[in-house]
């Protein structure tokens, strides 16, 4: 179940999920945000997700996709996250 702050968060940046249906604060899954906020999100925003779902959430769902057989990060993007979330979450 998602918090009201992460429901309103999705909602306030519903430009980034344009393809997902409405409402999308119940249709956009966890990967999908992260995916979205990192790649296309400002720097303001992706610090706002790590403030509404916490810093060490936002890294678990990271390293959870690594494993998939597309992943839809830019390669700085990865590249650069995954020295973040190495350096700040232990």
């Amino acid at each position: 179940m998602r918090s009201a702050e992460v429901k309103k968060f999705i909602d306030d940046h519903g430009e980034l999920f344009w393809y997902s249906p409405a409402p999308k604060s119940e249709t956009v899954s966890d990967e999908l945000l992260v995916e979205s906020m990192l790649n296309y999100g400002t720097w303001e925003e992706v610090h706002d997700l790590f403030k509404i779902v916490g810093l060490r959430k936002v890294a678990s769902v990271f390293y959870g996709m690594t494993g998939r057989k597309k992943l839809n990060f830019f390669p700085e993007i990865h590249n650069y996250f995954s020295l973040y979330f190495a350096k700040y979450v232990s």
